[in-house]
């Protein structure tokens, strides 16, 4: 199943992707894509209504983030050994962990504020896998049984922010329109090998990014087993597994960033597409 949240910001609607294209409401199965509803019993109750029946949304409607009420949004940083060599860090031995403020979510097409006093806004196309039911200790054998499904996220980054101003990496994470997620959640059945999916990004039109999640250094599995070593994963959270090569930060001969007035266009196989508008803050 496609899952989506559709509507303004702060009234979604929760929604299902009709094999026709079209967005289905589903308000009258469940009240949101958010919490429980991201078990195996909720996801069978979404999967059992009769979409056919079910009300058709404006096809123009606003899609927001496909998760809703999100605790944690956890990232994973240099996670692509061709990520790595292009910023000329060492492969890590474990996972790199940080998180990203979940006031930084906006749907997969909303606008992207560049930051006041920002010279280094970067972008990231992400798989990111969202926690259907709560999960401490682990076995990486079992991690699958964890997951509800995956999004397209762009983890956007302001790197003098995160690099150069001291302290932890959340600060350069964490602006506010700086985590898109969407369009869809794509629920686990329906993606064979997460380690094995084509993503992309573009700005304006140029392909900076072209890679693969064959690249990743740590899989899905070891990931949500190791973070449910050191914390407890809850239905809903989200995590952001890393980027491939080509963000601005690694351009030769010189680093490109972005600025106001650029149009970001990503996806990953399978999760849908995004794209976004960069403004100024206080457009």
């Amino acid at each position: 199943m496609k899952l989506l949240r559709v509507g303004a910001k702060g009234a979604e609607r929760p929604a299902i992707l009709h094999t026709n294209g079209s967005y289905r409401d589903i308000s009258s199965v469940v009240d949101d894509i958010a919490g429980d509803v991201l078990s195996e019993s909720g996801l069978a109750k979404i999967a059992a209504a009769d979409i056919d029946s079910l009300p058709v949304l404006p096809a123009d409607s606003r899609i927001g983030a496909c998760v809703g009420k999100v605790g944690k949004f956890i990232c994973i940083g240099l996670n692509y050994a061709d990520h790595a060599a292009e910023t000329g860090a060492a492969i890590p031995e474990e996972p790199i962990i940080f998180m990203k403020a979940t006031s930084a979510i906006v749907g997969p097409n909303d606008d992207v504020r560049i930051p006041r006093n920002s010279k280094k806004s970067d972008w990231e196309v992400e798989l990111g896998v969202v926690i259907g039911k709560e999960a401490r200790y682990v076995d990486e054998a079992d991690a699958m049984d964890y997951v509800a499904g995956y999004c397209v996220v762009n983890d956007m980054s302001e790197r003098e922010f995160q690099i150069e101003r001291s302290g932890q990496w959340v600060k350069g994470k964490s602006a506010d329109t700086f985590g898109p997620i969407g369009p869809y959640l794509v629920t686990r059945d329906e993606v064979a090998d997460p380690q094995n999916l084509a993503m992309w990004l573009e700005v304006d039109g140029h392909r900076y990014q072209d890679g693969s999640t064959r690249t990743m250094i740590f899989g899905v599995q070891h990931i949500v087993s190791y973070l449910s070593q050191f914390m407890s994963l809850q239905p809903g959270d989200i995590i952001s597994t890393g980027t491939p090569p080509g963000v601005g930060m690694g351009q030769k001969p010189e680093p490109v960033y972005l600025k106001e007035g650029q149009t970001m266009r990503l996806g990953i196989e399978g999760l849908g597409e995004q794209t976004q508008k960069t403004i100024a803050w206080n457009a």
